[in-house]
């Protein structure tokens, strides 16, 4: 494994106690960074910091990224933690479970919309000030393949992920000239605990539509997002990266 040059930097990581968000802390760490965990299970929180603070310095906030005034505590806490916050990765995400549009609960698309992208408009409102400020930044959101195709069964959260893609591509051109690149990834689904909440029927449909045949690695896809969140990443911003065993075709 390549070493990363993250030393120094200071990686806010949504949903950063478990899955996707577990794998980037560990690299991030292991190629210098620090690492601050926002993440909304206080338990998983804890348990996760103890783990990843054999590899270096972490903190961790419990914070409902939905909540303005929540997600404003959380940078706060960071920059008085660490001093900056130099990465921010938006991570955390939620499916909703499966179902037809119209069966689907108008209370279940909402909280999808409102984790999977009313956060990261949040989190992105709230740290960019401060890298405007530091004159340097580096934002990676975690889309979905979902987003580009529309599964079916999961319009939720594949509108969620079409919508992340384009907050990507407007705040990346909004910050084009300030040194603060904003880039996503759209993997297809990688082997976390988010299988939990969908059906083994709309598991097997994704892996049907992967030409690897088989499910992208957390730490795989931590390998992207932190060479997007270095240094050197310096000309692509406002993009969309895909890693999705081959499955995208555009």
């Amino acid at each position: 494994m390549n070493r990363i040059d993250l030393e120094g930097r200071v990686v806010a990581i949504t949903g950063g106690a478990r899955g996707i968000g577990y794998a980037v802390a560990q690299r991030a760490l292991s190629s210098g960074a620090s690492v601050a965990l926002w993440d909304i299970d206080a338990e998983r929180l804890a348990r996760s910091q103890r783990e990843l603070g054999e590899l270096g310095k972490v903190t961790a906030v419990t914070v409902e990224l939905t909540q303005e005034a929540a997600v404003a505590h959380a940078v706060s806490q960071t920059v008085l933690d660490h001093g900056a916050i130099d990465v921010l990765i938006n991570s955390a995400g939620i499916t909703g479970g499966n179902g037809t549009t119209w069966e689907l609960e108008p209370e279940v698309w909402r909280r999808v919309i409102d984790v999977n992208l009313i956060g990261p408009y949040l989190t992105c409102r709230a740290v960019v000030p401060q890298m405007l400020k530091q004159g340097y930044g580096r934002i990676v959101n975690i889309a979905s393949v979902a987003g580009k195709e529309g599964n079916p069964n999961a319009s939720h959260y594949s509108a969620s992920k079409a919508g992340l893609i384009g907050l990507t591509k407007s705040l990346g051109k909004e910050l084009a000239t300030k040194n603060i690149l904003v880039n996503a990834v759209t993997p297809p689904a990688a082997k976390t605990e988010i299988f939990d909440s969908m059906s083994q029927q709309h598991i097997d449909c994704m892996l049907s539509k992967i030409p690897m045949n088989r499910f992208l690695l957390p730490e795989e896809v931590a390998s992207l997002i932190l060479w997007l969140a270095s240094e050197d990443c310096a000309f692509s911003t406002g993009s969309v990266f895909d890693l999705s065993g081959g499955r995208a075709t555009y």
